[in-house]
């Protein structure tokens, strides 16, 4: 598991804060990129219960981790091979979905092997993270002496990693001990957990603090090499907001369960995080002062990450651990950040770094669907 989440974020450390790069450096404009990164997450709506349903039609959680696998390092490929905003732009929306599906697949799958072998959830997504600061640093480093190209380089090899490692080492899970279930049933499921008020509820709060991240992701690089900041420093600004990541992840995370304190108040600290980050780095603060500010990424993303699994899998019903996870996965990392990735080209067109403001605002729609969610976890 551990080495399968190596693979997925040690792309992930590539793509997220380098893809605005690359595609500048193929002519987009700020709206074009902001639309191109948005495409895959606003489809998710769609291709992410789809890929749900058709993920538990295997015998095996790791056959359509390994499928997705493959056609994402081909779509990425291809992207890299042709020209033009509209054969790149559906290749690398192809390549994107593929990708995006196999994170709550490997989740789940992460989840009902931790049950089955008493490990802890969080140590094999922290090994993750790792790969995410290693991955920033490595492709810093080498686009100060070599050619945007190797981003796109890199995320195909991921990709093609993927696939062989899932088919080859990740464990045997069974989809279920009883064997698939009805395509027609595994849609009702859905269908039920997206018309469960509480359980909606919960997925707003969640992504909407996840959503918070678009533009940080999509602008940050840009907006930091018009201050004058180089690839280099970037890398590793965003690997500081990943180390502390894991030392969450691998520190706090344990003491929290131990102490008993409730995923609750962990999405709570998440949110308010968020509200501090994004209001400081809206005023396009010095290079001294993003420091302090990528460490809340420990908050804005670790915490609220952690918290929103363990709240999902808490309201879920017996058998349906995958869509749920998936559903939140479509809200956090779907709809919403594909809205405020879709916002945030304009919004940095027009206005630059204050466009981190419109996340603010969001991080607040989260805080207030979080207080609603209190009364929701106090009656399951």
């Amino acid at each position: 598991m551990a080495l399968q989440y190596v693979l997925l974020f040690g792309a992930n450390g590539v793509s997220l804060p380098f893809a605005g790069l690359w595609f500048a450096a193929q002519g987009f404009s700020g709206v074009e990129i902001g639309t191109l990164l948005a495409a895959p997450m606003l489809a998710r709506v769609v291709t992410g219960p789809v890929l749900a349903v058709w993920a538990d039609g295997f015998t095996r959680r790791r056959t359509p981790i390994a499928i997705l696998g493959a056609v994402a390092a081909l779509a990425y490929a291809g992207a890299g091979l042709t020209q033009g905003v509209w054969i790149q732009g559906a290749l690398w929306w192809v390549g994107a979905s593929a990708m995006a599906a196999t994170i709550p697949l490997t989740d789940v799958l992460n989840l009902a092997s931790a049950r089955r072998h008493g490990f802890a959830f969080a140590w094999p997504r922290g090994c993750g993270s790792a790969a995410f600061v290693a991955a920033n640093v490595l492709m810093g480093a080498v686009l100060a002496r070599a050619s945007i190209d190797w981003v796109i380089v890199w995320i195909v090899v991921a990709g093609a990693l993927i696939a062989v490692t899932a088919s080859a080492f990740l464990p045997p899970e069974p989809v279920s001990d009883d064997g698939p279930g009805r395509k027609r049933d595994r849609y009702a499921g859905l269908a039920r957990l997206a018309l469960d008020p509480g359980f909606m509820t919960a997925i707003l709060a969640i992504g909407a603090i996840q959503a918070t991240h678009a533009f940080y992701y999509g602008f940050s690089a840009i907006a930091w090499k018009a201050q004058g900041i180089s690839e280099a420093m970037t890398g590793l600004l965003w690997a500081v907001s990943v180390v502390v990541e894991i030392a969450f992840m691998w520190v706090i995370e344990p003491w929290r369960r131990a102490r008993g304190i409730g995923p609750w108040l962990v999405l709570v600290l998440g949110g308010c995080a968020a509200v501090v980050r994004w209001t400081m780095l809206a005023v396009a603060p010095p290079l001294w002062a993003l420091w302090p500010l990528q460490a809340l990424h420990a908050l804005t993303f670790a915490a609220t990450y952690l918290a929103g699994v363990e709240i999902i899998e808490r309201l879920a019903p017996p058998g349906q651990h995958t869509g749920a996870q998936t559903l939140n996965s479509v809200m956090a990392a779907g709809i919403l950040i594909g809205l405020a990735t879709l916002a945030a080209g304009p919004l940095y067109d027009r206005f630059g770094t204050l466009g981190y403001l419109a996340m603010t605002g969001l991080a607040m729609v989260g805080l207030l669907a979080a207080w609603r969610l209190k009364r929701v976890l106090a009656v399951s």
